[in-house]
């Protein structure tokens, strides 16, 4: 027998590889935090001596969802400004709020509660983009997640940084300070095209270039943002991207919602990356990303929840039910994302956007082994014709039960195993009644 580190046994694993393979009563072994072998249970007994053994009857194990977008620390201002147009919540709550509360101490706490909920949610990596980036590392690292940290350029000041250099300068030394870490990566997250001018866009795309790391960027979040653009410009944002430099296989456009035909086409010849934030979008009222002409045009397309200040919460079960629905409706074809493609795009399409596909976002020997488990034995699962459909359409966050990163267990049987869940929420109630006043 082969020893391994640990040995789980599931009732179905959705591997989310090529074929889209759903294996039942199949076991997945561990060893350095690498998946060694995918094989049947039976097989796996008499093959394989485990430090652990852990008996998943009537649970799938799945890829941990991969949350391409999101503004981790903004947790703290959950249901603080609540149905609002965009550009009210963001210039009359959102922008004041941050003036007076962004601190390396709230972008640190808020990001481990956002961890950790992140977490029971079934998240092995996520992307952040805010400030104090290296705050937010810190507790990445705490937490043992996998994350993107894309610390923000904007030509006005913030709480971090005064100009839009400084933000670039305070950013790539967090970048040196990361580089080659195997759980986090550093990127530029300039904030949107109408609040970047082109000196630092032209000045991160050689940054960028130099240190081989991605770009996000909200682009095109709402008509009347492409209108307003277009008349002081002449031209469309994603077009004044592409004559810039910015669009390539690096680079992460966040929303698009408003698209034209020549936008997807300019997405399609560059090679970028949508991120599809669905329930932000809704809430906000921002407008639909056409997912399913994005797909069909071969662009890859990923899923995010936003930032909890828009959404509210930081489920990627949730936001691929919506996702997979909207797309059928915007399409008005039933056949849009269905459910397997909607398991991708939370996983190994988020995966690729990440630069992270040949390590993580489907389960297969030679991948790390970040995994996610999720029950389908309770009452409202019953009957399971297909579990992938279950899993986007009939589960909720509740049902995630276990996750691992890199092999190491962060739940267990929904019990964070890293974070301590009551200092945490006791710490966001302190934060509340300060913000509160």
């Amino acid at each position: 027998m082969q020893s391994v580190d640990t040995l789980i046994h599931a009732s179905w694993i959705i591997t989310v590889n090529a074929n889209r393979d759903v294996l039942t009563d199949h076991s997945l072994a561990i060893k350095a935090g690498e998946i060694v072998a995918i094989l049947p249970k039976s097989d796996a007994i008499t093959a394989y001596q485990a430090t652990e053994t852990v008996d998943l009857t009537g649970q799938a194990i799945m890829p941990g969802f991969v949350n391409t977008h999101g503004h981790a620390a903004m947790v703290l201002f959950r249901g603080m400004a609540d149905d609002l147009a965009l550009q009210t919540w963001l210039n009359d709550h959102i922008w004041p709020a941050e003036g007076t509360w962004v601190s390396h101490e709230m972008v640190g706490d808020g990001t481990e509660l956002a961890a950790a909920e992140m977490i029971r949610c079934g998240t092995t990596a996520f992307s952040d983009n805010y400030f104090f980036p290296d705050a937010a590392a810190e507790r990445v690292v705490k937490a043992g997640l996998r994350a993107q940290l894309c610390f923000p350029t904007i030509d006005f000041p913030t709480a971090w940084a005064k100009t839009p250099d400084e933000h670039i300068d305070l950013g790539v030394a967090v970048m040196e300070q990361y580089k080659g870490h195997s759980h986090i990566k550093v990127n530029f997250g300039p904030h949107a095209p109408y609040s970047c001018s082109d000196e630092p866009l032209l000045r991160i795309k050689e940054l960028a270039e130099k240190y081989d790391v991605g770009i996000q960027m909200h682009v095109h979040e709402t008509q009347g943002e492409v209108d307003d653009e277009h008349a002081r410009r002449g031209q469309r944002p994603i077009r004044r991207l592409k004559e810039l430099g910015l669009l390539s296989p690096r680079f992460q456009a966040v929303h698009m919602t408003a698209l034209s035909d020549e936008d997807i086409q300019d997405i399609v010849e560059t090679g970028a990356h949508v991120m599809h934030c669905p329930e932000s979008n809704l809430k906000l009222a921002s407008g639909f990303c056409p997912v399913d002409k994005l797909q069909k045009a071969g662009v890859n397309v990923a899923l995010g929840t936003d930032g909890a200040a828009s959404n509210n919460d930081l489920d990627m079960l949730s936001e691929m039910r919506t996702a997979a629905m909207l797309a059928k409706a915007v399409s008005s074809n039933a056949v849009a994302l269905p459910a397997a493609e909607a398991i991708a795009m939370a996983t190994i399409n988020g995966a690729k956007a990440l630069g992270w596909d040949a390590e993580i976002g489907s389960l297969e020997v030679g991948k790390r082994a970040d995994i996610t488990s999720i029950a389908l034995d309770d009452l409202e699962s019953q009957p399971i014709f297909e579990p992938m459909s279950h899993i986007v359409y009939a589960s909720s966050r509740d049902q995630i039960k276990n996750v691992w990163v890199d092999g190491k267990q962060l739940l267990k049987d929904r019990q964070l195993t890293t974070l301590d869940q009551a200092a945490i929420i006791a710490n966001a109630k302190q934060w509340q009644a300060k913000i509160k006043g």
